[in-house]
């Protein structure tokens, strides 16, 4: 199963670039339009021509297993259920990055088995970086230096040294900084994409993550096993396991993403308000 898995991660590392280099054709051109979903967040032509591209692929790729996209239909519960494993996709994550052309958006592939993410796929096409991930195999970045094992940063003295907390650059940052302890000094870090700070947390530039707001399973299954394999771990902020494919509806909790599993992240995270807001 092991190389089942490691040929299917193949396969996706390369629909995901192709994706990636339809979205930065599309992005660098301005030859998109902008509408408002049923939620009223935002969605593009892009973000409509990587899914048709990824769930072409992925089709042809491996007939056999469904997609679950967050620009696709969303079949129910009862229907789901009866996946033994299912492609989990988000074509464009951070598309308001992309419409407002800060560069920090990504095409994301993951694929969840028994409930659980088991291979993930995360592509910066601005950044032109791949970041992947085989659960029990471990995590990698692939850029023009070459492929790189990822690990996340391991502080020298996990109780008191400064941490380096990724920061959207368009969530309010009250949201966050309410539910965190005031005791441990921090340094932010803004950055795009969910999936971009998750990398980032992988690969050592920042150390943490809170995310406060709606967001769908989509965009955690990868990140869970790129940050998961680097040696960190993605949890409600209440600590607690996310979930995949139980619920009828597809949201998150608000999440927290950490690295260095020395550091009492409990006490940095205490502050577990309800925000009307999120």
């Amino acid at each position: 199963m092991a190389e089942q898995r490691r040929q299917w991660l193949e396969g996706a590392t390369a629909i995901a670039r192709r994706a990636g280099q339809l979205v930065m054709e599309l992005y660098e051109e301005q030859a998109y339009q902008t509408f408002q979903k049923s939620d009223a967040s935002p969605v593009t032509s892009a973000d409509l021509a990587a899914h048709k591209l990824i769930v072409e692929a992925l089709q042809e790729l491996t007939p056999e297993i469904p997609i679950l996209s967050e620009e696709g239909k969303h079949l129910s519960l009862a229907t789901r259920q009866s996946w033994p494993r299912y492609w989990l996709i988000d074509p464009i994550d951070g598309t308001q990055e992309f419409i407002a052309r800060s560069g920090d958006f990504t095409v994301v592939i993951a694929l969840v088995e028994q409930h659980q993410p088991t291979l993930g796929v995360i592509y910066w096409p601005a950044g032109e970086k791949l970041y992947y991930a085989q659960r029990d195999v471990g995590a990698f970045r692939l850029d023009h230096q070459g492929e790189q094992r990822l690990q996340v940063r391991k502080l020298a003295n996990p109780a008191s040294d400064p941490v380096i907390l990724a920061i959207s650059r368009r969530q309010p940052r009250e949201r966050v900084f309410q539910r965190m302890t005031s005791d441990r000094e921090l340094t932010t870090l803004p950055a795009g994409s969910c999936s971009l700070k998750a990398c980032m947390i992988a690969e050592g530039q920042a150390d943490c993550f809170l995310r406060v707001g709606p967001t769908g399973e989509w965009d955690t299954a990868a990140a869970e096993v790129i940050v998961g394999e680097a040696g960190g771990s993605i949890v409600s902020e209440h600590f607690e396991a996310l979930t995949y494919n139980v619920e009828e509806q597809l949201g998150n909790p608000n999440f927290i993403i950490v690295g260095d599993p020395a550091v009492a992240w409990r006490e940095i995270f205490t502050h577990h308000q309800t925000d009307p807001r999120a």
